[in-house]
């Protein structure tokens, strides 16, 4: 976890729970407008408010609050490192519910509020980018730790022509150009399986992931014996579920997210067909194993990165996140929030120190600038970003549920 010289220093229990209950972590945003443009002056010095778009409500809730914790822990760790010169960092976290309309709105709120000097998130792909041109028209830098389309930062023609269409988006996330892959090189090659039957939710994250993962089965040899796509707003998929027991096929892709997944692999396997379902990242949760039952023994999934617990980079993060007491789990992509945060604290931090030790008339522009060049030993490994504002970590790991969990199997990269 990075912190003085990019690494945190371990910090007991007591150390913070006394500055919690202090409240030295928690600082509020207050005063008048801070001459140079950005954040707000308190007695402290100046706030800088790092906004945060996230499902804190409904069915994607369990990795929104994840995310919005593991922001919260970042700025409180900068906050007691004393990172950043006389700046404190706060957390402002709206709810989108996983909505486009909605977390447009609430990038339209985030570019209203002058303290907002970096925003992290969404989760969803289509989310992000509603989102996009609202921030970068205001030269307002976001960092999505979950969003995996493709076309968000390389353009809507990535596969044959990339272009960088807004600066100001960055993510800590690899794509699904790598990620759909990765997954059919995995099944075909290392799991056996030649006859798949693809199914997606028609959503932005669903169908570009159902498709590089079906480009790539079908170049290996496999034979995709079957495709469907789902209405995302039910849990009755008894008629898919005949049509994969009736095709024949040895495993089911699915391209969406795990409050639909869970259910598709319970009824798929209730029709007959003992196969196991295999999806990316929006289904890699425990409440996925919980809504699939026991039928999801067997049953798979890629993420980005390399479990968490495992990298010894992140050993601080999994301790401390504990010890600030958050009733939520940090689940799949609190490690990769943590680390957009952090990117955005870095970036405040060069501004900063260019600038005397203040924040500038154009504060928003310089951190946005700033954020192309940012790295760092973060939580989840080496965080910093390529041309088109891409991470340039781009590993990947598959998981398997058993004894009701998921369990890491494999990691590695697609090589294309």
């Amino acid at each position: 976890m990075p912190g003085k010289g990019l690494i945190v220093r371990q910090r007991s229990l007591i150390a913070i729970t006394a500055a919690l209950a202090a409240g030295a972590l928690t600082l509020t945003a207050c005063g008048s407008r801070d001459e140079n443009g950005g954040g707000s002056d308190t007695s402290g010095g100046t706030t800088v408010v790092i906004g945060v778009d996230a499902p804190l409500t409904g069915d994607l809730s369990a990795m929104g609050l994840g995310i919005k914790n593991s922001a919260d822990l970042a700025a409180k760790t900068a906050n007691e490192e004393k990172y950043v010169e006389g700046i404190s960092f706060e957390i402002e976290a709206l709810d989108d519910q996983g909505q486009p309309s909605a977390g447009q709105q609430n990038a339209t709120k985030f570019v209203a509020d002058d303290d907002v000097l970096g925003v992290v998130g969404p989760l969803n792909s289509s989310v992000g980018e509603s989102m996009q041109k609202v921030f970068d028209d205001a030269k307002l830098v976001q960092v999505s730790p979950a969003n995996t389309g493709p076309g968000l930062t390389q353009g809507p023609k990535w596969q044959t022509e990339k272009v960088r269409t807004y600066k100001s988006y960055f993510r800590t996330a690899t794509t699904d150009a790598i990620q759909g892959p990765f997954a059919a090189q995995y099944i075909y090659n290392k799991a056996k399986k030649t006859k798949v039957f693809v199914i997606d939710d028609k959503k932005t994250y669903g169908a570009g992931l159902a498709a590089t993962f079906t480009d790539e089965f079908k170049k290996l040899g496999g034979d995709v014996v079957g495709t469907e796509h789902i209405d995302p707003d039910t849990k009755d998929f008894s008629a898919v579920a005949t049509k994969v027991k009736n095709s024949g096929a040895d495993v089911v892709y699915y391209g969406g997210e795990y409050p639909q997944a869970g259910p598709l692999s319970k009824q798929i396997k209730a029709s007959g067909a003992k196969i196991p379902l295999i999806g990316g990242d929006g289904i890699y949760d425990p409440t996925f194993i919980e809504l699939a039952g026991n039928d999801g023994t067997g049953d798979l999934a890629t993420s980005v990165g390399a479990p968490v617990e495992d990298l010894p980079s992140a050993k601080d993060f999994v301790a401390d996140y504990k010890a600030a007491g958050y009733k939520e789990e940090y689940s799949a992509y609190g490690g990769y929030s943590y680390d957009s945060a952090w990117a955005i604290i870095e970036a405040v931090k060069k501004v900063v120190e260019d600038n005397d030790g203040k924040l500038p008339d154009d504060a928003r522009e310089q951190v946005t600038a700033a954020m192309q060049n940012v790295s760092f030993d973060g939580v989840t490994g080496k965080v910093s970003f390529d041309e088109f504002g891409d991470t340039t970590n781009k590993q990947l790991t598959v998981y398997s549920v058993k004894n009701g969990e998921w369990a890491p199997v494999e990691s590695g990269t697609y090589t294309g």
